[in-house]
């Protein structure tokens, strides 16, 4: 019977992904789904005076109100106030709207006073202790549901046997979730000056039944006395909204092709659209860039070991994004060598080997997580360009 009930909703998943790029097609507006995390009678993290569900809220309703300055998003939110989600919900109204992305914000909080900063969560598996405790965390709201055990079909929050259990159902989806979340935390490090503790896997449900890219951000502790009040002030929601939001903005550019113009010019964001209006305005034209982008390799210095043959499809495996650009030395991948770097709509992307077997990229990508790279995964190239997984598995 559980089998049976994963089978169905593999199915059912499949159904949604192929409904949802065929309806991408023709859909003239990017959609974005905001999910402020808990509200209602789960109040998340409290700690200090300082309450989860209501800074994760304002902070929602932040980015909204900046994004929905641009007549060419949709923003959609699966909370506008003070009330109780469940998290079928949440991913229901992703999943039914056909959404582009899914963005769900919250508020991290533990026993210790010390540990601060900001992590955007993307889902996968993983065996770190510190993510599955985030995780579990983050699902534990399935319990105060009534009939969690048949609505889950038996996944237990507590449990990390089924947490690990999860399944990745699209590799690129995985792929875009990294670059917005790469983004984000950029942007919280560069921007706000928050402490970056990266961007991170872990088997978080919302993010595994929606079925488009998405992550999972946490603003940062509300269990560190100055961060958590911080977080708690009208000016430090309005800069993480912010930060949020360009991210946003930035991701939803190199992926769909054009830069979003404000539909009021005259209260532009300020560096996302001072920055790209110039050029809109002058030569709009000229700066749009083509729907199926070249990836440009931008340095090596660490040379692949092998060559192939032009038309011959090669895997390698990320193992960072960054808006930073770092030389390709073992000393700065914790050791793993040869790494290439491509340059994709101004970020920075690290690579690790690469391999026309399949079986062999696995092997480089257990061996990249064994070095602490937790989302490193394989991307699949041909003649130089990126190509989708699913093509390179036909081709091989």
């Amino acid at each position: 019977m559980q089998l049976l009930q994963h089978t169905k909703y593999f199915i059912f998943t499949v159904f949604l992904l192929t409904s949802s790029v065929l309806f991408s097609q023709t859909n003239p507006k990017f959609k974005i789904v905001l999910d402020a995390g808990h509200g209602g009678k789960d109040f998340g993290a409290i700690h200090h005076g300082f309450v989860e569900k209501t800074i994760a809220l304002n902070v929602t309703l932040k980015v909204g109100k900046l994004l929905e300055k641009y007549n060419d998003l949709n923003i959609l939110y699966t909370r506008k106030t003070d009330v109780f989600i469940e998290l079928t919900e949440r991913a229901h109204i992703a999943n039914k709207a056909h959404a582009d992305l899914f963005v769900s914000i919250h508020c991290n909080g533990v026993k210790s006073y010390e540990p601060s900063g900001t992590e955007t969560f993307v889902m996968g598996l993983t065996r770190n202790a510190t993510n599955l405790e985030v995780a579990k965390k983050e699902n534990s709201v399935i319990t105060l549901e009534a009939d969690y055990k048949v609505k889950y079909a038996g996944f237990d929050p507590n449990n990390p046997e089924t947490l690990i259990g999860l399944k990745i159902i699209q590799e690129e989806n995985l792929y875009q979730s990294i670059t917005l979340a790469s983004k984000i935390q950029d942007n919280f490090t560069n921007e706000l000056n928050r402490k970056n503790r990266g961007v991170k896997q872990a088997p978080i449900w919302v993010l595994d039944a929606t079925v488009m890219p998405g992550v999972l951000i946490e603003l940062g502790f509300l269990s560190n006395k100055i961060e958590g009040a911080y977080l708690n002030t009208e000016k430090g929601q309005d800069e993480l909204a912010k930060a949020i939001a360009d991210g946003i903005l930035s991701y939803k550019k190199e992926y769909f092709g054009t830069a979003s113009v404000p539909s009021t010019p005259e209260k532009p964001v300020k560096q996302v659209v001072e920055k790209e209006n110039v050029s809109v305005a002058k030569q709009e034209p000229q700066k749009t860039t083509p729907e199926v982008k070249e990836i440009k390799e931008a340095r090596v210095t660490t040379p692949v070991a092998k060559t192939f043959e032009d038309n011959a499809v090669v895997f390698k495996v990320q193992i960072s994004a960054s808006g930073k650009l770092l030389e390709a030395t073992p000393g700065n991948f914790k050791g793993l060598q040869p790494i290439s770097i491509f340059e994709e709509g101004g970020l920075y992307k690290y690579y690790f080997q690469a391999t026309t077997s399949y079986s062999e990229a696995q092997q480089f990508v257990k061996e990249a997580k064994e070095k602490g790279y937790e989302a490193a995964f394989i991307v699949s190239f041909k003649e130089g360009k990126k190509i989708k997984l699913e093509e390179s598995m036909k081709k091989n």
